[in-house]
């Protein structure tokens, strides 16, 4: 029986993080486990007795009497969380901190501060990433490794690396230990680079993946409920994800097909997101400073208050591009400001300003790269030239999806 993958990405992590504030890091894999053990449990039973008319609970009940099993089976042979060991010598004192660390309030927590800890300053931001997706959006190996365009035997070795450096610490990060901030910012980026995979990504089935996005901005949303973490640059992280989630109904045609911002029909943009969106942007605005999310933010709310393209304000859009560039500077927001110039004083500019960029040889395989170009030539008249880069571009095509729309673009030059 399928559970659904929305049930098991929800309650896996958040009974995975509650466990091993039990079991202690070191102990993650019995933490796993004993989750898997229910989801196993419910694959067994529910068939046969129906689903439960609360299934998270049931799942929390059933990994929480595993659970107490094997503190009582293994608490003599085994180290747990130093913070939580005295409480689990005594079997007075063993159910009700189980019980206590399954509480709504303590899973949130722990889930956050599960984040952080794969977040590990020692760790890869790829490192990162892959553990945020396995351990807490419930990401088996062969989709984590989908994710990175990597093989599952990779892919497995990361993670057991990954873990190995979590195992290093008996315990969840706490967000009181004096690496908070760098952490914080670790995180975020970690999450920023979850969804723009989801959103922008390289699979090779589809160039949107919503489910990717959802799950960043479900973690996203957990930085802004706690007192510590809804920082600014949280807030404009989750303000730009709102803002570029509404825009996903738009980047497929009825036939399934890209469309892209140009082009896509605006009155399929989900209004709710862009309410939020521009909500979260508004508060984000407290701080001393202007983050890269808050740039980039600003300029999805641009396109998000504008009725067409030709309504943009193009020039806000390049001046919000040009301040990002001094923040985090690279060859793929080199290419979209250019873009904004094109737009904004002619095509001939924008091209000056793509064969200005700096670096491009790093984005030399980003089939967008010459789909600009070629764009930017058509529009010139130059025809063959721009065959030319669609051509670069169809070859570099990572999924149906741009192939269709790259050979529509070619075939519009002839």
């Amino acid at each position: 029986m399928d559970l659904g993958d929305h049930l098991f990405r929800r309650e896996s992590g958040r009974l995975i993080a509650a466990l091993t504030r039990v079991f202690g890091m070191h102990n993650l894999a019995l933490a796993e486990d004993v989750v898997q053990d229910a989801f196993c449990r419910a694959i067994e039973v529910w068939p046969f007795r129906g689903i439960p008319d609360n299934p998270s609970a049931w799942l929390m009940a059933t990994a929480r009497h595993r659970a107490i099993d094997v503190l009582r089976r293994e608490r003599t042979a085994r180290t747990f969380a130093p913070e939580v060991g005295r409480l689990l010598e005594s079997e007075w004192t063993l159910v009700p901190m189980v019980d206590e660390a399954l509480a709504a309030s303590a899973i949130k927590d722990d889930v956050l501060r599960m984040m952080f800890s794969c977040c590990h300053p020692r760790l890869s931001e790829d490192a990162q990433i892959a553990l945020i997706l396995h351990i807490l959006c419930g990401f088996g190996i062969d989709e984590t490794a989908a994710a990175f365009l990597s093989s599952e035997a990779a892919m497995y070795k990361r993670l057991s690396r990954g873990k190995k450096q979590l195992a290093s610490s008996n315990h969840l990060f706490d967000l009181t230990d004096a690496d908070f901030t760098a952490r914080l910012s670790a995180v975020q980026r970690a999450l920023y680079l979850l969804f723009n995979e989801g959103y922008h990504g390289a699979s090779a089935e589809s160039a949107v993946r919503a489910e990717l996005c959802r799950e960043a901005m479900r973690l996203t949303m957990l930085l802004i409920d706690h007192p510590l973490t809804a920082t600014p640059s949280s807030r404009a992280l989750a303000a730009l994800m709102h803002l570029h989630a509404a825009r996903v109904p738009g980047r497929l045609d009825a036939e399934g097909n890209l469309s892209p911002l140009f082009e896509q029909d605006r009155s399929r943009w989900d209004s709710t997101l862009i309410e939020q969106g521009l909500a979260l942007l508004n508060k984000s605005a407290t701080g001393p400073e202007a983050t890269e999310y808050h740039v980039e933010a600003a300029i999805a709310a641009v396109h998000a208050r504008a009725v067409c393209t030709e309504d943009t304000e193009w020039n806000q859009i390049v001046a919000l591009y040009d301040m990002l560039m001094t923040i985090r500077p690279s060859p793929v927001v080199a290419l979209n400001r250019a873009i904004a110039v094109a737009q904004s004083e002619g095509a001939e500019r924008g091209l000056e300003e793509i064969r200005a960029i700096a670096d491009a040889d790093r984005i030399a395989e980003y089939p967008f790269y010459y789909a600009a170009l070629g764009e930017l030539e058509h529009r010139c008249h130059r025809d063959e030239i721009a065959r030319g880069h669609f051509h670069a571009a169809l070859a570099r095509a990572r999924n149906p999806m741009e192939q269709r729309y790259l050979q529509q673009r070619l075939d519009s030059c002839r």
